[in-house]
């Protein structure tokens, strides 16, 4: 069997490679990943919220598909210990006079993806640890069973060691820089040169894989330089915090349990505020589609706004602080990461059409070859990474899906 090279070793292409060995040889899987950090994006630094019915028609059985791939891969591997997986309640906190509208679920205007929210609105109970203003409006907004959360850089780690046990080959740091064909013009190999010591290598394979999230549109272009087809996937940038604070504590949980609050403070903001096992608090909401994505995703750190942490910061106050006392949280981590998004909100995830490729490169018929997509799933690439690995898998090697994703192709 040729091999299948998977470009972009974050939480949706180590997730394909994962699913992919269960199915055909793991040598024959290989993983490319240019950042010389890990899970150095949205893979390492997103919320990690789990949602199972928050999707449009379009994605609703991917999304469904991939929770439930969520709670069977946390049972079998003891998620609740590795990852931080635990099941959590959705609330939605606004002040009395706010009204609500419709809005995307993507947060590129700084609207809350609360209204993306399937579950049957009733009043609710604050969790502990998060402080309110009097006559704030308190929302339940998921059904029992249908929220969960975790830390998805640990579960990041955990999928990428499980494919390596099994023979998956991880080149990183590595850059795909062309493709070749054979006599047919149908794709044969990949070059990939190792960014520290440039050293070039030849990889013969039929399937190609693109999971590089808002770098995707720059990786399809210089693999196929003669095409004139442009991904539209774009960046969206957030910032995010990580604290500690006495007010959610081991007991805290055990008594409570994990919360998703989505907050409305102001036009333009809407925080979100995860409750994670192990005493963390995670904190964002801060979103900016003109933020230039950087060259590398560890270049992220060089751009982070200090305006962008402080407000951070002052929401974490008003949420967290103790009557008298001010700052009583410790920020563990601060981050800035970009997402892929779509102009319609929807991720991509199909086969790019040999016609897209440029001049005179083709690809083997059917399972025996291919160049793929998987990219563009917005603030939901966490919650849909299990799912889109699995149908990705399933589609490559021909198999039937186990989701329709007949509506998340490219879109001509």
């Amino acid at each position: 069997m040729s091999a299948t090279v998977i470009l972009g070793a974050g939480i949706i292409g180590t997730s394909t490679a994962y699913y992919l060995a269960k199915h055909q040889p793991p040598s024959s899987i290989h993983l490319v990943e240019i950042s010389p950090e890990l899970f150095a994006s949205a893979s390492g630094y997103a919320g990690g919220f789990l949602a199972k019915n928050w999707f449009s028609p379009a994605s609703a059985e991917l999304g469904a598909l991939s929770f439930e791939e969520h709670r069977k891969l946390a049972e079998k591997d003891s998620g609740a210990g590795k990852w931080g997986y635990a099941r959590s309640t959705s609330i939605s906190l606004s002040p009395p006079t706010n009204s609500k509208e419709k809005v995307d679920v993507w947060c590129r205007d700084g609207a809350s993806r609360a209204e993306a929210a399937s579950g049957d609105s009733s009043k609710g109970v604050a969790p502990p640890w998060l402080r309110r203003e009097d006559g704030d409006a308190v929302e339940v907004i998921s059904d029992e069973g249908t929220v969960a959360q975790l830390d998805p850089l640990q579960l990041s780690h955990h999928l990428l060691q499980k494919c390596l046990s099994l023979g998956v080959q991880l080149h990183q740091p590595a850059k795909a820089i062309s493709i070749s064909t054979d006599v047919r013009n149908e794709v044969s190999s990949i070059c990939i040169a190792d960014t520290r010591s440039s050293t070039e290598t030849d990889i013969p394979c039929t399937r190609v894989i693109i999971t590089s999230g808002a770098w995707s549109p720059k990786v399809f272009q210089t693999l196929f330089p003669t095409s004139s087809y442009k991904l539209s996937i774009t960046s969206l940038a957030g910032h995010s915090l990580v604290v500690k604070s006495p007010k959610w504590t081991k007991e805290h949980e055990e008594s409570h349990g994990c919360h998703a609050v989505f907050m409305t403070t102001q036009p333009g903001y809407s925080p979100e505020i995860f409750s994670r096992t192990g005493g963390q608090i995670y904190l964002a909401g801060l979103n900016s589609a003109t933020e230039p994505l950087p060259e590398l995703a560890t270049d992220s750190r060089a751009n982070m706004s200090k305006s962008a942490i402080e407000k951070l910061r002052g929401t974490a106050r008003e949420i967290l602080a103790r009557e008298g006392a001010a700052d009583d949280f410790e920020v563990t981590r601060e981050g800035l990461c970009f997402r892929p998004v779509t102009e319609n909100g929807l991720p991509i995830i199909g086969r790019i059409p040999d016609e897209h490729l440029g001049v005179s490169v083709r690809t083997r018929p059917g399972a025996e070859g291919g160049v793929y997509l998987a990219a563009g799933h917005g603030p939901w690439g966490i919650s849909m990474s299990l799912g889109t690995g699995k149908v990705m898998a399933e589609l490559v090697q021909g198999r039937e899906l186990s989701a329709d994703i007949s509506s998340l192709g490219l879109k001509d």
